[in-house]
Protein backbone atom coordinates (compact mmCIF):
# COMPACT_ATOMS: atom_id res chain seq x y z
CA UNK A 1 0.00 0.00 0.00
CA UNK A 2 2.62 2.68 0.89
CA UNK A 3 4.55 1.51 -2.55
CA UNK A 4 1.25 2.02 -4.39
CA UNK A 5 0.89 5.56 -2.63
CA UNK A 6 4.21 6.84 -3.51
CA UNK A 7 4.19 5.54 -6.85
CA UNK A 8 0.62 8.06 -6.92
CA UNK A 9 2.62 10.95 -5.59
CA UNK A 10 5.65 10.79 -7.94
CA UNK A 11 2.95 10.24 -11.33
CA UNK A 12 1.16 13.50 -9.96
CA UNK A 13 4.51 15.22 -9.89
CA UNK A 14 5.58 14.05 -12.82
CA UNK A 15 2.10 15.79 -14.14
CA UNK A 16 1.96 18.80 -12.71
CA UNK A 17 5.64 19.45 -14.34
CA UNK A 18 4.33 18.73 -17.98
CA UNK A 19 1.50 21.30 -17.31
CA UNK A 20 4.20 24.06 -15.78
CA UNK A 21 5.48 26.29 -18.41
CA UNK A 22 9.09 26.52 -18.82
CA UNK A 23 11.04 29.02 -16.67
CA UNK A 24 13.35 29.58 -19.73
CA UNK A 25 10.25 30.12 -22.26
CA UNK A 26 8.35 33.43 -21.35
CA UNK A 27 4.64 32.64 -21.09
CA UNK A 28 1.99 34.63 -24.15
CA UNK A 29 0.78 36.82 -21.29
CA UNK A 30 3.84 37.79 -20.33
CA UNK A 31 5.58 38.33 -23.78
CA UNK A 32 2.31 40.75 -24.87
CA UNK A 33 2.94 42.83 -21.74
CA UNK A 34 6.45 43.42 -22.94
CA UNK A 35 5.69 44.00 -26.79
CA UNK A 36 3.39 46.22 -25.35
CA UNK A 37 5.45 48.41 -22.81
CA UNK A 38 7.91 48.43 -25.71
CA UNK A 39 5.54 49.88 -27.89
CA UNK A 40 4.00 52.75 -25.50
CA UNK A 41 7.82 53.35 -24.53
CA UNK A 42 9.11 53.84 -28.07
CA UNK A 43 5.80 56.00 -29.12
CA UNK A 44 6.26 58.24 -26.50
CA UNK A 45 10.18 58.73 -27.58
CA UNK A 46 9.12 59.38 -30.80
CA UNK A 47 6.89 62.19 -29.92
CA UNK A 48 9.29 63.82 -27.17
CA UNK A 49 12.20 63.89 -29.96
CA UNK A 50 9.37 65.59 -32.26
CA UNK A 51 9.34 68.09 -29.67
CA UNK A 52 12.08 68.60 -29.11
CA UNK A 53 13.16 68.95 -32.99
CA UNK A 54 10.64 71.53 -33.10
CA UNK A 55 11.29 73.33 -30.03
CA UNK A 56 15.21 73.23 -30.92
CA UNK A 57 15.19 74.07 -35.04
CA UNK A 58 11.50 75.83 -35.51
CA UNK A 59 11.71 78.11 -32.64
CA UNK A 60 15.35 77.80 -30.90
CA UNK A 61 15.71 79.66 -27.79
CA UNK A 62 18.49 82.57 -27.77
CA UNK A 63 21.56 82.36 -25.04
CA UNK A 64 20.56 83.98 -22.35
CA UNK A 65 21.53 87.94 -21.61
CA UNK A 66 24.31 88.01 -18.83
CA UNK A 67 23.04 91.41 -18.20
CA UNK A 68 20.39 94.22 -18.16
CA UNK A 69 21.85 97.77 -17.93
CA UNK A 70 23.36 98.76 -14.40
CA UNK A 71 22.02 95.03 -13.69
CA UNK A 72 24.12 91.57 -13.46
CA UNK A 73 21.59 88.80 -14.48
CA UNK A 74 22.41 84.99 -12.41
CA UNK A 75 20.21 82.76 -14.44
CA UNK A 76 20.24 78.72 -12.85
CA UNK A 77 19.09 76.29 -15.49
CA UNK A 78 16.18 74.91 -14.46
CA UNK A 79 14.91 76.91 -11.99
CA UNK A 80 11.65 78.77 -12.32
CA UNK A 81 13.49 82.24 -11.49
CA UNK A 82 16.01 84.95 -11.88
CA UNK A 83 17.77 87.40 -9.95
CA UNK A 84 19.07 90.77 -10.82
CA UNK A 85 21.56 92.68 -8.83
CA UNK A 86 23.03 96.06 -8.94
CA UNK A 87 25.58 98.22 -7.09
CA UNK A 88 23.90 101.47 -6.48
CA UNK A 89 26.79 102.68 -4.23
CA UNK A 90 30.03 101.49 -1.93
CA UNK A 91 26.96 100.75 1.10
CA UNK A 92 23.57 100.33 -1.26
CA UNK A 93 23.00 97.05 -2.95
CA UNK A 94 19.83 96.51 -4.86
CA UNK A 95 18.45 92.50 -5.78
CA UNK A 96 15.54 91.53 -7.84
CA UNK A 97 14.16 88.44 -7.51
CA UNK A 98 12.01 87.47 -10.66
CA UNK A 99 9.50 84.67 -11.25
CA UNK A 100 9.02 82.78 -14.58
CA UNK A 101 5.24 84.03 -15.97
CA UNK A 102 2.85 82.74 -13.25
CA UNK A 103 -0.29 84.41 -13.98
CA UNK A 104 -2.12 86.74 -16.99
CA UNK A 105 -4.63 89.13 -17.33
CA UNK A 106 -7.30 89.85 -20.03
CA UNK A 107 -5.77 92.14 -22.69
CA UNK A 108 -7.21 95.79 -22.58
CA UNK A 109 -8.91 97.22 -25.58
CA UNK A 110 -5.33 99.57 -26.05
CA UNK A 111 -3.79 96.79 -25.82
CA UNK A 112 -5.50 94.56 -28.23
CA UNK A 113 -3.01 94.78 -30.98
CA UNK A 114 0.25 94.50 -29.45
CA UNK A 115 0.59 91.29 -29.95
CA UNK A 116 3.98 90.87 -28.37
CA UNK A 117 2.02 91.80 -24.80
CA UNK A 118 0.18 88.68 -24.93
CA UNK A 119 0.29 84.94 -25.07
CA UNK A 120 -1.20 82.43 -27.12
CA UNK A 121 -4.92 83.24 -26.01
CA UNK A 122 -4.91 86.85 -25.69
CA UNK A 123 -3.99 87.68 -22.35
CA UNK A 124 -1.13 90.13 -20.45
CA UNK A 125 1.34 87.33 -18.84
CA UNK A 126 2.73 88.61 -15.14
CA UNK A 127 5.81 88.37 -13.36
CA UNK A 128 5.68 88.47 -9.77
CA UNK A 129 8.88 90.21 -8.50
CA UNK A 130 11.20 90.51 -4.73
CA UNK A 131 12.84 93.47 -4.38
CA UNK A 132 15.39 94.03 -1.66
CA UNK A 133 17.34 97.32 -0.95
CA UNK A 134 19.94 96.98 1.88
CA UNK A 135 22.95 99.48 3.17
CA UNK A 136 25.56 97.25 4.03
CA UNK A 137 26.53 95.80 7.85
CA UNK A 138 25.45 99.06 9.29
CA UNK A 139 22.68 99.18 8.51
CA UNK A 140 20.39 96.73 10.35
CA UNK A 141 17.12 97.15 8.36
CA UNK A 142 16.58 95.99 4.31
CA UNK A 143 13.54 97.45 2.15
CA UNK A 144 11.64 95.28 0.75
CA UNK A 145 9.43 95.91 -2.08
CA UNK A 146 6.62 93.37 -4.07
CA UNK A 147 5.91 94.67 -7.35
CA UNK A 148 3.74 92.90 -10.39
CA UNK A 149 5.64 93.55 -13.89
CA UNK A 150 3.40 93.69 -17.02
CA UNK A 151 4.47 94.53 -19.94
CA UNK A 152 3.46 97.78 -20.52
CA UNK A 153 4.38 99.12 -16.46
CA UNK A 154 5.12 97.77 -13.52
CA UNK A 155 3.43 98.12 -10.49
CA UNK A 156 4.05 98.03 -7.07
CA UNK A 157 2.08 96.00 -4.55
CA UNK A 158 3.70 96.02 -1.11
CA UNK A 159 6.36 98.49 0.72
CA UNK A 160 7.80 97.35 3.87
CA UNK A 161 11.25 97.14 5.92
CA UNK A 162 12.59 93.98 7.72
CA UNK A 163 14.94 93.67 10.46
CA UNK A 164 18.22 91.64 8.58
CA UNK A 165 18.39 89.09 12.30
CA UNK A 166 15.00 89.12 13.56
CA UNK A 167 12.43 88.27 11.02
CA UNK A 168 9.16 87.94 11.99
CA UNK A 169 7.52 84.66 11.49
CA UNK A 170 4.34 86.73 9.72
CA UNK A 171 5.69 90.57 9.51
CA UNK A 172 3.31 93.07 9.37
CA UNK A 173 3.25 94.39 5.52
CA UNK A 174 1.55 97.36 5.71
CA UNK A 175 -1.05 98.64 3.85
CA UNK A 176 -1.96 97.77 0.33
CA UNK A 177 0.43 99.99 -1.74
CA UNK A 178 -3.02 101.40 -3.74
CA UNK A 179 -4.19 102.67 -0.30
CA UNK A 180 -1.48 104.49 0.71
CA UNK A 181 -1.63 108.40 0.29
CA UNK A 182 -1.01 109.49 -3.64
CA UNK A 183 1.61 111.58 -2.39
CA UNK A 184 3.59 109.07 -0.81
CA UNK A 185 2.77 106.54 -3.54
CA UNK A 186 4.35 108.77 -6.38
CA UNK A 187 7.62 108.96 -4.00
CA UNK A 188 8.01 105.26 -3.42
CA UNK A 189 7.64 104.95 -7.56
CA UNK A 190 10.09 107.55 -7.90
CA UNK A 191 12.32 105.52 -5.49
CA UNK A 192 12.66 102.78 -7.28
CA UNK A 193 12.90 104.00 -10.98
CA UNK A 194 15.86 106.06 -9.75
CA UNK A 195 17.73 102.46 -9.13
CA UNK A 196 16.25 101.26 -12.31
CA UNK A 197 13.23 99.42 -10.98
CA UNK A 198 10.82 100.88 -13.60
CA UNK A 199 8.21 100.13 -16.69
CA UNK A 200 11.46 99.16 -19.20
CA UNK A 201 12.72 96.82 -16.24
CA UNK A 202 9.26 95.22 -17.00
CA UNK A 203 9.39 94.98 -20.60
CA UNK A 204 12.95 93.88 -20.63
CA UNK A 205 11.97 90.67 -18.10
CA UNK A 206 9.12 89.80 -20.51
CA UNK A 207 11.07 89.31 -22.97
CA UNK A 208 13.64 87.71 -21.00
CA UNK A 209 10.68 85.32 -19.74
CA UNK A 210 9.65 84.41 -22.70
CA UNK A 211 13.19 82.62 -23.94
CA UNK A 212 13.35 81.41 -20.69
CA UNK A 213 10.44 79.67 -21.13
CA UNK A 214 11.18 78.08 -24.66
CA UNK A 215 14.86 77.25 -23.11
CA UNK A 216 13.24 75.55 -20.34
CA UNK A 217 10.77 73.79 -22.18
CA UNK A 218 13.90 71.98 -24.19
CA UNK A 219 15.56 71.05 -21.11
CA UNK A 220 12.83 69.40 -19.75
CA UNK A 221 11.83 67.45 -22.88
CA UNK A 222 15.54 66.17 -22.96
CA UNK A 223 15.88 65.20 -19.24
CA UNK A 224 12.19 63.17 -19.72
CA UNK A 225 13.69 61.93 -23.20
CA UNK A 226 16.54 60.42 -20.79
CA UNK A 227 14.65 58.83 -18.34
CA UNK A 228 12.36 57.46 -20.52
CA UNK A 229 15.52 55.82 -22.71
CA UNK A 230 16.81 54.19 -20.00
Amino acid sequence: MARLLLSARRALQLHLQTLAPSPSIPSRRSYITAMRQSTFKDNLLRILRTEITYESEHRPPKPPSPSFGPFSIEDNPGEQWVRLRRQISPTEHLQVDATMFDGASPVPDSFAKKVDAMDSDGARLHISLAVEVSKGESCPWVLQFVCSAWPDALDIEKVFPIAKDSMPLRPYMGRDFKELDDELQEAVRGYLEERGVDDDLAEFLHGYMVNKDKAELVRWLRNVEAYVQK
